[in-house]
């Protein structure tokens, strides 16, 4: 279950709901592998339908959004098909180009739809589909990480100026583009999640002709992300894609300078009032890396608890469930 499913659940539970967590892997209530990405086959109607009896509302996660387990796709939406569900939206098809050609969610009037941004409402939107938008929500106020213990464990001395890209990497996250702004900062590149979808060559290749040091992954032991936040000096989202990009609210709430990339989402979410740097130009960062301004991080993190707080996603979902045409009584 993804973090944002998990604040979802503990959400609803704050409103009143009973909630039974099913997914394919990780530690929910009903385990159905079949429900998981690259599962052989889905799980049995009888199964499902088994599962999601008890439920008055059903939240589909994504499953019927980007389509990377077609066959459980359809198998829920038939389950679901006239019951309250929300269909909650990270990505569509259209937004990745090898899924271009698929077609748009399924629908049903007794369906809600939810998406994370603004763009992707107003795409559904052109395929006949309302939608709301429930932007990712956060903790205005996280954990503080150690950032000594965090630094020592990766090796960096006290004066290495080290810049975190807090993503995976796949060619929309633009490794490239992180390594050279770390670079032009005299910066330590520091990229925390793995390869995938084969990108595993290729970023091997970018590590080897890397223009700056390079530090790859959460250590061992694994780091929290809070210490991961705490130990670096700047941090670099330089996508061009991102259905939200957690790490440009994160660096706020963590109190970090962000530079971020070209992706559509980051200026529907700059419209918020944060003060972002441009990944693509690394001057403006480093002179700030040069006589920090406390100003600016304090800023962040006031516009991101203002419009991202966990605090206020019940009162959203609330919102957004008083729309469901057919909630039981």
């Amino acid at each position: 279950m993804s973090v944002e499913a998990a604040k979802w659940a503990a959400a609803l539970g704050d409103l009143g709901w009973a909630v039974r967590t099913v997914a394919g892997e990780g530690p929910v209530d009903v385990l159905l592998p079949g429900l998981a990405i690259g599962a052989g086959a889905p799980p049995t109607r009888a199964e499902l339908e088994g599962a999601l009896a008890p439920a008055d509302l059903v939240v589909v996660e994504n499953l019927c959004s980007l389509p990377l387990n077609p066959a459980a796709a359809t198998l829920v939406a038939s389950v679901c098909a006239g019951r309250p569900a929300l269909l909650h939206h990270h990505d569509l098809p259209w937004q990745r180009a090898h899924l271009a050609h698929l077609p748009p969610p399924p629908d049903d009037r007794a369906w809600a739809h939810v998406t994370i941004n603004r763009l992707s409402r107003d795409e559904l939107a052109g395929h006949g589909i309302a939608a709301s938008v429930v932007y990712n929500t956060f903790d205005p106020s996280p954990p503080e990480g150690d950032r000594a213990r965090a630094r020592a464990q990766l090796g960096a001395g006290d004066t290495t100026r080290l810049v975190l890209q807090p993503t995976r990497a796949l060619p929309r996250k633009d490794v490239a583009a992180g390594m050279a702004l770390a670079a032009a900062v005299g910066g330590t590149f520091w990229l925390l999640g793995p390869a995938e979808d084969g990108f595993g060559p290729e970023l091997a290749r970018l590590v080897s002709g890397a223009p700056c040091p390079v530090l790859l992954g959460q250590g061992a032991p694994a780091l929290s992300i809070s210490d991961a936040y705490a130990a670096c000096d700047a941090v670099v989202l330089p996508s061009t894609w991102e259905g939200f990009g957690n790490p440009s609210i994160e660096s706020a709430t963590h109190r970090r300078p962000l530079a971020i990339g070209p992706y559509p989402v980051a200026d529907e979410l700059r419209r918020f009032g944060f003060r972002w740097f441009s990944s693509a130009d690394a001057s403006p960062l480093a002179r700030w890396l040069d006589q920090p301004d406390d100003d600016l991080l304090a800023h962040n993190r006031a516009v991101a608890g203002l419009f991202f707080n966990v605090a206020d996603l019940p009162r959203r979902l609330a919102d957004v469930l008083g729309r469901l045409p057919a909630l039981p009584g």
